[in-house]
This record gives C-alpha cells, sequence and structure tokens, in this order.
C-alpha cells in the first residue's frame, strides 16, 4: 500500500463491491430518527421556500442532480433550486478544477457574486436550506446525516484514487469538512477529512459533527451577510499538513 504525499492517505480503490462496507445500527436509527423528525419540524419551512423559489423563478422548486455516492454508485440528490434554470455549468467545473490543482481554499463562486443565482438563492446555500430535501435521500439510504460531501460527476473524474477512498462511506448532509472550516480549506484538506471520517468513523465523532454543525451554519450565514471572515479553523496557509491533521483528528 502506497502513500500519497499530497493528502497523506493510501492509494486504495473504494470497494465497488459493497462486501466491505459495514453499516452500524447506531448510525442507521439515527439517520432515520434525525431526518424523520427533521422533516416534521422544518416541513412549514420547506413549503414556504418552495413557494418563494416558484415566485421568483419560474420552474421546478426541487433540483434534482446525479451525485457519487457509496462505493461510487450514482444517486439522484435533491436540493431546493437556488440558481435560473438551464444555466451553463462549465465555469463551476473550470472553477473547481482550478481548486484542486492549486491548493487554495475552495472558496466557492457564490461567496463574490454569481450571476446564476435567484433572488435570495445565495441565502438558501449558505445557511443551508437549500439541502433540507437530502433528508429524503437519507431515508432512502443513499445518504447519511453525516459523512462526506457527495460530489457531481465531472468532480469525480479529477480525483485520484486516495482521493476515491471517501466512497467507502455513504455520502452525508454533514461532515467533518463542514464543521472543520469548509471554504477556508485547500482541496486536499477536505480529502483529508473526509478519508479520516471514512476511517476512524464512531458514535462519538458522529454526535460530535452534528451538534457543531447548527453553529458553524450560523456563522457561514453571517459570514455571507456580513461579507468578511470569521474564525473558524486556522488558514490552510499558517498551519502545516502534520497540524492539521491533528487539528481535524481532536
Amino acid at each position: 500500500m502506497q502513500v500519497n504525499s499530497a493528502t497523506r492517505i493510501p492509494h486504495m480503490q473504494a470497494d465497488t463491491t459493497g462486501s466491505n462496507y459495514h453499516r452500524p445500527v447506531w448510525e442507521r436509527t439515527l439517520d432515520y430518527s434525525i431526518s424523520v423528525l427533521t422533516l416534521l419540524l422544518l416541513l412549514p419551512l420547506i413549503l414556504a421556500v418552495i413557494i418563494l423559489v416558484k415566485i421568483v423563478s419560474p420552474g421546478p422548486a426541487i433540483f434534482k442532480q446525479r451525485r457519487i455516492g457509496l462505493n461510487g454508485k450514482v444517486f439522484m440528490i435533491y436540493k431546493l433550486r437556488t440558481m435560473h434554470l438551464n444555466v451553463c455549468t462549465k465555469d463551476h467545473e473550470h472553477h473547481f478544477l482550478n481548486l484542486i490543482h492549486s491548493n487554495r481554499p475552495m472558496v466557492k463562486m457564490d461567496a463574490t457574486g454569481d450571476a446564476r443565482l435567484i433572488t435570495f438563492g445565495r441565502f438558501l446555500r449558505t445557511s443551508g436550506i437549500d439541502e433540507l430535501p437530502q433528508l429524503i435521500n437519507v431515508l432512502k439510504g443513499q445518504m447519511s446525516i453525516v459523512g462526506p460531501r457527495p460530489c457531481v460527476l465531472s468532480e469525480c473524474e479529477a480525483f485520484t484514487r486516495g482521493a476515491k477512498l471517501r466512497f467507502n462511506a455513504l455520502p452525508g448532509l454533514t461532515g467533518l469538512w463542514q464543521v472543520s472550516g469548509k471554504n477556508d480549506l485547500t482541496f486536499d484538506q477536505m480529502i483529508d477529512c473526509d478519508i479520516q471520517y471514512t476511517l476512524r468513523k464512531n458514535l462519538a465523532m458522529y454526535l460530535g459533527i452534528v451538534i457543531k454543525t447548527p453553529s458553524v451554519l450560523l456563522k457561514q450565514t453571517w459570514r455571507a451577510r456580513r461579507n468578511s471572515p470569521v474564525e473558524s479553523m486556522p488558514t490552510p496557509q499558517s498551519l502545516s499538513q502534520s497540524q492539521f491533521a491533528e487539528k481535524v483528528a481532536s
């Protein structure tokens, strides 16, 4: 087994048979319980946003997209639509590839303004409200509440063999990357977070990420509103790779 010096993760392929994946009973139980409870509590909000989206941008309020899930299998993800219909995705794909190769923080395109977004679209994205329909994906067993971010097909094509080890876990609504700095981190550091959770997943880690997520979303929303940095984890420029690994592992 070789090790990728850039991401310090083993050069292994994701298990495409599913034979090596075991989903703990506690994870299935918590995923189902949290999803049902959240949907019941936030259903009025979801319905209100659906109406709002249809008012400001005629067309379907629910956006469906093919994503890469457990063991590299493709599934259809659900989101509240935040962009105009039939927008070009080439700029986003180019932006993501630049982030992979430049070792810069993974700042989203909409952080500095994105003409593809509908009215209130940026708020829906930064607050995480647009992700709420993915609770249906969790109930269908395609996602977990906690896990690596489900990537689109074009992103997967740019992953190294080592990075694809992240597909050995169910993708999640939130994850270690999201609560460890998210867009302040580089692509390699995001992969480190995904791999560490995939290899070390346990009940305490799962619950810790779930508990941290609401405050992270609030800070993220406030940051977008004020358009100024917030204190999170040290940035990649001020933190060595080994120090970063120790930080996210704690």
